[in-house]
């Protein structure tokens, strides 16, 4: 038993009860009270609970059940079993624990602003850890594992579409569908932000007289490898070596301090990446088979 208890399986079910928490609020409190169009199977739900108060989690579940299994084979296990705790522990959380928290009622744009700002922070922390709580995920995710290079805040905005327009039109409110697609808007961009800035890091590309110096200063510092080019100054048209080094965003002001206390005169650029993978970075697994 203990041997299932560590970090590496405790820690994703950690953030995976924090982001199933932070979507229900964003949700219920801000969303539901608002009665703003939702998206997915989120807005399916919340239609109905709007027409006839049948509970929004229950109606998730109902709703979900036939694309999880289809999840499972092309998602695998892991994806699949993790998906059925974050999404039956959502649907709890969104009839029983959020209406413990207070509801907002002032502007409906304010409550748009935090509706996509918490649920879509919520929603990201669940996709990090490869799983779900159903609903478009289930649809968004096969589509991500079949062309990966398609963003998933893009797809969820067009996957939104459809019923942000049903919503409004069903309830003759022009004003929602504008609420409900600025909700999409926020809510995409958030997801993208967090899941793939979570790897971004700093290139930074050094030319020093001495490379061996600025190497072991990035090892001593950082504990982050470089790799050492030849180059050829254009202005003085002398032989000299470049060196690169990536590392995280904390780890690069610590390391150029390092670099100036070093050798003054190295010359030091950094640069933005949006994406960091390989030895010694955590490589984010988004929408991919595993088990």
């Amino acid at each position: 038993m203990g041997k299932f208890l560590t970090r590496k399986t405790l820690q994703p079910i950690g953030l995976e009860i924090v982001g199933c928490l932070l979507a229900a609020i964003g949700i219920y409190n801000f969303a539901v009270m608002a009665e703003l169009p939702m998206t997915g199977f989120t807005g399916v739900a919340i239609l109905i609970n709007r027409l006839n108060g049948f509970p929004i989690g229950v109606a998730l579940v109902i709703l979900n059940a036939p694309f999880a299994i289809l999840c499972y084979r092309i998602l695998g296990r892991r994806f699949f079993i993790h998906s059925i705790f974050c999404m039956v522990l959502f649907s709890m959380m969104i009839d029983h624990l959020a209406p413990l928290f207070p509801v907002y009622s002032g502007s409906r744009l304010l409550a748009v602003l935090a509706c996509g700002a918490i649920s879509g922070s919520g929603f990201a922390i669940i996709l990090m850890q490869n799983a779900s709580t159903g609903g478009t995920n289930f649809v968004v995710l096969p589509i991500k594992a079949k062309w990966p290079h398609l963003t998933l805040g893009r797809i969820y905005f067009l996957a939104d579409l459809i019923p942000v327009v049903a919503g409004g039109l069903l309830f003759d409110d022009i004003d929602g569908i504008i609420y409900g697609l600025l909700v999409s808007v926020i809510f995409a961009v958030v997801i993208d932000r967090l899941i793939y800035g979570a790897n971004a890091g700093k290139l930074l590309l050094i030319v020093a007289d001495d490379s061996n110096l600025i190497r072991d200063v990035i090892q001593e510092t950082s504990g982050r490898g470089c790799t050492i080019w030849r180059a050829h100054g254009g202005y003085a048209g002398t032989d000299r070596q470049m060196i690169m080094c990536a590392c995280d965003n904390t780890q690069m002001y610590r390391v150029q301090r390092a670099i100036v206390a070093a050798d003054p005169r190295a010359f030091t650029v950094v640069l933005e990446s949006s994406q960091v993978a390989g030895q010694g970075f955590r490589r984010l697994v988004v929408g991919e088979k595993q088990g």
